[in-house]
């Protein structure tokens, strides 16, 4: 697998045939979280998230290859926003943990329950 360097920065080439992969990379999910406001040109997510433009850039392509966001030109500059269709099979697996956790949230509330029922019979 290819290394290279941007920014002074050893990276790995981006291994990002899914959407799994591709929002491993926390910069790229602080995009995400930065498009979910609008679309933005890519000088303006660079410059909120401190990164060089051809940075910013190689992030944006990756998210672009998954489906997770969609490019538009714009006079002179293209603009990116949020695709979130492309979160769909990210929802659908961590939804299946939402049983887990709504069970154990219900165990929890049922102990503390528990526990004030003592408290008040003491």
């Amino acid at each position: 697998m290819p290394i290279w360097e941007y920014d002074g920065v050893m990276a790995r080439a981006a291994t990002t045939s899914d959407v799994f992969n591709a929002i491993a990379e926390p910069q790229r999910r602080e995009i995400l979280v930065l498009l979910r406001g609008g679309e933005r040109p890519v000088t303006e997510l660079a410059g909120e998230l401190g990164m060089s433009q051809p940075r910013a850039s190689k992030h944006l392509r990756v998210l672009r290859e998954v489906g997770l966001v969609r490019d538009r030109k714009a006079g002179k500059q293209r603009l990116y926003g949020l695709d979130a269709r492309g979160l769909r099979p990210v929802h659908e697996w961590t939804g299946g943990f939402e049983r887990f956790w709504n069970e154990s949230f219900d165990r929890l509330d049922a102990y503390v329950q528990d526990l004030k029922q003592a408290r008040q019979e003491d």
